[in-house]
């Protein structure tokens, strides 16, 4: 533990933590409307505004947070129009964002392979103050919109049409799922990078449905499987000097392995108890002396 003597190693669990808790609490919502691979396009968006942040000397961060913002609402409108199908809105974010970042990197006048790599698979260790303050307050601002109009977003991820009809603001929770996805993907950039930042979103909430049943419950415990995975695997990343953000993605899918194992061993073992003859404990039949 003496590597938490250092204050950049303080930012990096913080920052960690933050992510770890809110973007489970987001994830969910995807998972239950079949979009789990949202945060990978919304990632590969996002590096293209980190390439219009270098390519004009600004904050990459916010460039990243405003184009992210702007894709994801857009993908969101065009689905929701029906102009293009889910899997079409995912490969344009794909492929135009991984495309348009690359070039915007290639042209600007910092074009550094280690600058790229950073945003793509996370520095965790580099994390500023001014970082950890955006990174504190976009999590806390996601983590409450998430607990806050949870019966509202559960609706909507279930049973569109019924919300719809139920007098609920459809368009606007869709844009707003798509807002706080955009905005966690970006404040992750830190922490596991635009390329693993998806694996946060829904890991631990797959692990946490191989056991729970009610939506409350997975929500409890994707969030604490995902701080765990987080706080974990920074505390590893420091030991074993390797990277956070692949750290922390290892550890998670470690747990699910291990949850999901665990669940089929419990669930095979309680099929053949109940397989056995449940045999109660009777008196014997009075025995009749003939004589």
């Amino acid at each position: 533990m003496s590597m938490f003597q250092y204050d950049f190693m303080i930012r990096a669990l913080i920052g960690a933590l933050v992510i770890g808790l809110s973007a489970p609490a987001l994830g969910i919502y995807l998972v239950q409307r079949r979009m789990s691979l949202i945060g990978d396009g919304i990632g590969h968006v996002a590096l293209t505004g980190v390439g219009v942040g270098l390519l004009l000397d600004r904050s990459p961060v916010l460039t990243a947070v405003i184009v992210a913002t702007i894709g994801a609402v857009a993908i969101e409108l065009l689905r929701e129009r029906g102009r293009t199908s889910g899997d079409q809105a995912l490969a344009l974010l794909f492929y135009g964002g991984i495309a348009g970042g690359v070039m915007l990197v290639g042209l600007s006048s910092n074009r550094s392979n280690a600058n790229l790599m950073a945003y793509l698979f996370g520095s965790l260790t580099t994390t500023s103050r001014d970082d950890l303050v955006v990174i504190v307050v976009l999590g806390a601002a996601v983590l409450a919109a998430m607990l806050l109009l949870r019966p509202a977003l559960f609706a909507i991820c279930h049973d569109e049409e019924y919300a719809r009809v139920s007098g609920l603001p459809v368009r606007t929770l869709n844009v707003l799922i798509a807002v706080t996805a955009a905005v966690t993907v970006t404040i992750a950039m830190r922490t596991v990078g635009l390329l693993l930042v998806s694996a946060l979103m829904v890991v631990p909430v797959a692990a946490a449905q191989q056991v729970t049943r009610g939506f409350r419950g997975t929500m409890a415990l994707a969030m604490g499987l995902g701080v765990l995975s987080a706080g974990t695997g920074v505390w590893l990343a420091g030991e074993a000097d390797t990277a956070a953000g692949a750290t922390i993605v290892v550890l998670a899918i470690g747990g699910f392995i291990a949850i999901a194992a665990g669940a089929a061993a419990w669930r095979l073992l309680r099929r053949r108890v109940q397989a056995f003859p449940q045999t109660a404990d009777v008196e014997p039949p009075d025995v009749v002396l003939e004589r």
